[in-house]
């Protein structure tokens, strides 16, 4: 019986003794992963400091490609040659009639050296406020587009229309002196103007329409967002600044871009839930034992 009597015990020292089984910390780790890829509230400075930061990087690296000139032209002439057994090169028929409307091609001019920035940050800006549970997923989309972009500048350099050599193209900024395009002499200066492939109007232009289409309730809101990466299309190849070849490739770099933001987040960035709720507020710290209880 005295045997029977101490087993009991010391199964309960060396089962208190044992330590837990080591699973690596794989539940901490699995539970930081998920706090890391769950919707979180944007905070306003880190945005556009992280916008500020990003888009000079971008600029910094796009224009940093080696201007590969012979290479960008024979690229130019293939993609022009593909088009052409397509029975699709209607790039130079729209830029010549285009260019033959001046108030029409001018305000293409503009829309081509402006818009593409400022509907991008306005739909940035309406994300953050209206939609701030899906903006880093849109975000997330937005960056891994632009990033994936910046090989095809580096790796593929590539004439636009405008300067390909023994093809009858019209530069429209010069011909009509209109400002901000990447053709004047200033902008020509410091940036890459073989960085044609894929095009970014395209592709940037294409994720705001989605974006309002999807989350925009008006079915005005919605028309317009079916019409702006239309007209960018449009007014890309009458500038002479892109082949329509270039706005598919930005497509498939926006495809990229939403695959990233999908694997991250667990579901497509649109179906994330609207709002982030509030964190819920830490419990007050109890005072010292026999503080702030007692009558002063």
């Amino acid at each position: 019986m005295g045997a029977t009597s101490v087993r009991p015990k010391d199964d309960v020292r060396v089962n208190a003794a044992r330590p837990a089984p080591d699973n690596g910390g794989t539940d901490s780790r699995a539970e930081r992963l998920q706090q890391l890829r769950a919707p979180r509230r944007p905070r306003l400075r880190f945005e556009l400091l992280l916008i500020g930061i990003s888009y000079w990087v971008y600029s910094l690296i796009r224009n940093a490609a080696p201007e590969q000139v012979g290479q960008a032209q024979r690229n130019a002439r293939w993609i022009w040659e593909v088009q052409q057994s397509m029975g699709l090169a209607f790039e130079q028929s729209v830029n010549h009639a285009v260019n033959g409307v001046t108030w029409l091609i001018v305000t293409m001019n503009y829309y081509y050296a402006t818009l593409h920035f400022i509907v991008t940050v306005a739909v940035l800006v309406w994300l953050f406020r209206r939609h701030p549970g899906r903006y880093g997923g849109m975000r997330l989309a937005l960056f891994a587009t632009t990033a994936i972009a910046l090989l095809g500048y580096y790796y593929y350099p590539l004439a636009p229309p405008r300067l390909m050599h023994g093809v009858d193209f019209i530069d429209t900024v010069k011909v009509h002196n209109t400002w901000g395009a990447m053709s004047s002499e200033s902008m020509a200066a410091v940036s890459n103007q073989y960085a044609a492939m894929p095009s970014m109007h395209a592709g940037w232009s294409l994720w705001c329409g989605l974006i309002i289409v999807w989350l925009a309730r008006p079915l005005w809101a919605k028309a317009l967002g079916v019409l702006y990466p239309v007209l960018t299309l449009v007014v890309i190849v009458a500038t002479a600044n892109h082949f329509w070849l270039d706005a598919v490739g930005g497509v498939i770099c926006l495809g990229f871009g939403f695959a990233v933001s999908w694997l991250w987040y667990g579901r497509p960035c649109h179906r994330l839930p609207r709002r982030v709720p509030e964190p819920p507020a830490a419990p007050a710290s109890p005072g010292p034992a026999g503080s702030g209880d007692q009558p002063s």
